[in-house]
């Protein structure tokens, strides 16, 4: 009996420490249970939120292949307000997973940029959201510091230069630069001018930074402003200021800094001395006549308008353009179709400065012909604008002994001829000035990236991404 009673004892303090072990370890394992579950739910909810943002990613690249096919429908092909909500299927079962909200903000004016806010949720978990906000913009062609047609030659020292350069044609790049230098050419046979005698050479070569040469690249269609300027007249005519052939020497516009401008007809012309220039051939071509003439003496009548709605100014008739530009506006001077004889050129006697160099204020003068600076335009001279010479050049005339000090340019230059420091005229390739500015300054204005003057000509690459974030 003591035997079975001490076996009875044993199997007893057994199951106490059996209990005691189970307590100890399921005290242990229930924090160790409640983490996992934890851990579960944290990894389900991470699941549920990158699928969400995988879904609203989705919407952000349809919306782009919408832009790509309609660039000016901000409506989802709807023609009204969003949101506009779409399902999101499984590519492999094509059920329906869940759905992205899209919210389209259009560009403001002055601007290409367009925000896209796409908001994904998943089906199984529809409280799960995730937003991506991002930002397109199309490039306008004023993406460049200077956009040119023809052979390219900076080589004047004590100019500095900033912003992207692009050519149709070669590149002799003989200054500091900070941006792309751009060639359409593989290799091209230089002009005298930029090298002597000429010879076979690279798109674009010289002693400046060849870590920014780019060659060859895609050539830019410059017949294409043709018809920009057709839709410009219209848009004058129809919303803008539209000004015919003035049966005079044509208009003066004196830009106000109450975002006015002020518009006289020109009757005559103050005599300068004979002068000359190349023209976008390569031939010399005398300044001498009366109607080479360049600065105004004698104006007649005005008319004081507010800058119009749509930013354009339109006429038919030769320009000079000066002042203080408040807010944004394009001025073309053009008679269609282009006939050389005929067509008009804008003329700055003046400083062009804006009231802000913030992007809310911009100029764009667009002219078929030349664009230049007047012989009795100041010593110290600033243009604030982009520029556009269609089959010309934007350049300072030759004129003997007629020295000037500094030209700060900011904006940017888009020309169809040459571009050999047009705004000074040197004894050989010497910096011996003998005409024209002896200190060029070229400053981009970033802001004509994705705010360009209305109705500027964009870039043919389309919609490029400017910024993504998420929540």
């Amino acid at each position: 009996m003591e035997i079975k009673k001490k076996k009875n004892k044993q199997s007893g303090y057994i199951i106490i420490y059996l209990i005691v072990i189970i307590f100890i370890f399921s005290t242990m394992m229930v924090p160790i249970i409640n983490l996992l579950i934890s851990r579960m739910r944290v990894i389900t909810s991470t699941i549920n939120r990158e699928e969400a943002l995988q879904i609203a990613d989705a919407g952000i690249n349809y919306y782009q292949w919408h832009l790509a096919h309609f660039p000016t429908d901000y409506q989802d092909g709807t023609g009204v307000n969003g949101p506009y909500i779409h399902d999101y299927k499984d590519f492999d079962t094509q059920k329906v997973i869940g759905q992205f909200s899209l919210e389209i903000t259009p560009p403001e004016t002055g601007t290409t940029i367009v925000t896209i806010k796409s908001t994904g949720v998943t089906s199984n978990n529809p409280n799960t959201k995730r937003t991506v906000t991002v930002k397109y913009g199309i490039p306008s062609l004023a993406k460049y510091s200077i956009l040119n047609n023809g052979e390219v030659w900076i080589y004047y020292s004590p100019q500095t230069w900033s912003g992207q350069v692009h050519s149709n044609n070669g590149i002799r790049f003989d200054v500091a630069g900070n941006a792309p230098i751009f060639s359409a050419k593989t290799t091209y046979t230089t002009d005298c001018f930029s090298n002597c005698p000429s010879q076979t050479k690279p798109g674009v070569w010289g002693t400046g930074n060849s870590n920014f040469w780019q060659f060859p690249v895609p050539a830019i269609d410059f017949s294409a402003f043709t018809s920009n300027l057709a839709s410009m007249k219209s848009l004058a005519q129809n919303g803008g200021i539209y000004l015919p052939p003035s049966n005079a020497n044509g208009y003066s516009f004196v830009f106000n800094n109450d975002g006015t401008v002020t518009i006289y007809k020109v009757n005559s012309l103050r005599s300068n001395p004979t002068g000359g220039t190349y023209d976008v051939n390569m031939h010399w071509v005398n300044k001498n006549q009366p109607t080479d003439y360049n600065d105004r003496i004698i104006l007649s009548g005005y008319d004081h308008y507010p800058l119009p709605n749509n930013g354009l100014i339109y006429t038919e008739d030769n320009i000079w353009v000066e002042g203080t530009v408040k807010g944004r506006v394009t001025v073309a001077a053009a008679t269609l179709p282009f006939n050389d004889a005929t067509a008009p050129t804008i003329f700055i006697p003046n400083n062009i400065v804006y009231s802000a160099k913030d992007g809310s204020s911009v100029l764009g003068l667009i002219g078929q012909k030349d664009i230049i600076p007047t012989y009795y335009a100041p010593n110290d001279l600033e243009i604030d604008a982009a520029v556009i010479s269609q089959n010309s050049n934007f350049q300072f005339y030759y004129y003997d002994g007629n020295k000037k000090n500094n030209l700060t340019i900011y904006g940017a230059i888009i020309e169809y001829g040459w571009w050999f420091d047009n705004f000074v005229w040197t004894s050989g390739i010497s910096n011996n000035v003998i005409a024209g500015y002896a200190n060029s300054y070229y400053n981009y204005d970033s802001n004509l990236l994705y705010g360009p003057p209305p109705s500027f000509p964009l870039s043919a690459e389309g919609y490029k991404q400017i910024k993504w974030e998420s929540d």
